[in-house]
Formats: C-alpha cells, structure tokens, sequence
C-alpha cells in the first residue's frame, strides 16, 4: 500500500469461534423478525433513537470515505402532510398506468395502492438523499466541492444499515419510492446537489399491522449464494 496517515486497529474484538457461530445465529433469528409492514401506530419516538441509528449508518463505507448521504428525519405533522399529499399525487399516476401491467401485477400481492396514510400516521419519515459532491468535509462554496464516487452503492449501504439499526432499536419500518421522487427536495429544502434516494417510514407498528403472505417468502441459501 502507499504510505497514508493511518492508526492501529484497537477496537476489533474477536470471539471463540463457538461464540461467533452463536452470535450468528442470534443475529439471523433477530433480522428475520423485520418486516415491511404499512400500518404504523402514531405513537410517539423519541429524536434520540433516531439519531443513535443515524449515526450508525453514518458509520457505512463509502467512495473513498466521502459518505454522500444526507438523512431528514421528519416529525412535524405539517410537513409529514404535504409528503403524502405530493406522493400520493405521484402515485396516482403510477397506479393509473404509468407503472405498466407487468409492474402493476407484480404489486398485488403486497395489496399496495395510491393511498399512503402511514406517511401522516407514523411519528418519523426519514428522507435519505444522495449527494453528486462533497468529500469528507462539509461545504457550502461549490468550487470547494469534490466528486464523490459510488454513490449509489454507498447511499444503498448505509440505508441498509439505518433499516436494521431502526429494528436492533426496535422499531417497524417501510421503505417508500414514490414516483418521482424530486418534490422531496423542495419539501426536505434539499439542495440541486442533492438526489432523492427513498423515504424511510419508521415508528411502532400499529396493533392491526399486518405482513403479506407474498413478502413472507424468502430465497433459500442455494437461491441466494454459491460458494467456490
């Protein structure tokens, strides 16, 4: 390697392999406890567990550590209002024909519509935006601006981390993309750097909160993976 300004690893912690098999195993039956579920209790969530799992996925690798992401955690009712208002505007439009038969048949069984009442009901909406420049400092003279790269590989990470933060927390989420997604920018006050990833939905499930046969079924491990 080139010579780089770098430290020792002094925070990695290694386990008896029969502790490792263990704690796999308990993670695995934890993880397959979440579910995307569309009914959301409204009752409150603290803005500390919130930002505990932000700052967890803004531990995700990214394009030489340039982390071009950016997280609103949305609360306010007011503006929780105008999200569904302009994504169920745009999903209107998808469900009508926009979206072709193909996709529209592959969405039945998950019993989705243009009707999107958790984006008002539930305490927290998290917009997760990617950003074209940045680099590991924050700025807001463009000049100073540095490419960033892979970014969609890293926003990804780092939003699959939040997910299972918000589950570890013990939380219910959904990820939403509505189509189009840029009047996220103008509601979240995001600037032209900035692009639309997903909407997260995150709070406690409702008591008649449901999961889809269809989205209970998951890949076997020869579905999934090869190893050589």
């Amino acid at each position: 390697m080139q010579e780089h300004d770098c430290s020792p690893l002094s925070d990695y912690i290694e386990y008896p392999e029969a502790e490792m098999l263990e704690r796999s195993q308990s993670f695995y039956n934890d993880i397959k406890r979440r579910h995307s579920i569309r009914s959301f209790s409204d009752r409150p969530v603290s803005k500390e567990i919130i930002e505990n799992c932000l700052k967890a996925a803004g531990t995700a690798p990214s394009g030489a550590n340039h982390q071009p992401w950016h997280f609103v955690a949305v609360s306010s009712a007011e503006i929780k209002k105008q999200i569904r208002e302009q994504a169920e505007h745009h999903e209107r439009g998808f469900y009508e024909g926009r979206a072709g038969e193909e996709w529209l048949n592959a969405l039945k069984d998950l019993g989705t519509d243009a009707n999107k009442p958790y984006l008002e009901h539930a305490p927290w909406l998290i917009a997760i935006f990617s950003q074209k420049k940045g680099g590991i400092t924050n700025t807001d003279n463009e000049e100073d601006k540095k490419t960033n790269y892979y970014v969609h590989e890293s926003v990804g990470i780092a939003t699959g981390i939040l997910i299972t933060a918000l589950h570890n927390a013990g939380l219910t989420t959904l990820t939403h993309t509505p189509k189009h997604m840029s009047f996220l920018n103008k509601v979240c006050q995001r600037g032209d750097n900035e692009r639309a990833y997903m909407l997260l939905i995150a709070g406690y499930p409702a008591a008649d909160a449901t999961i889809p046969a269809h989205a209970q079924v998951k890949k076997s491990l020869t579905d999934i993976a090869t190893f050589l």
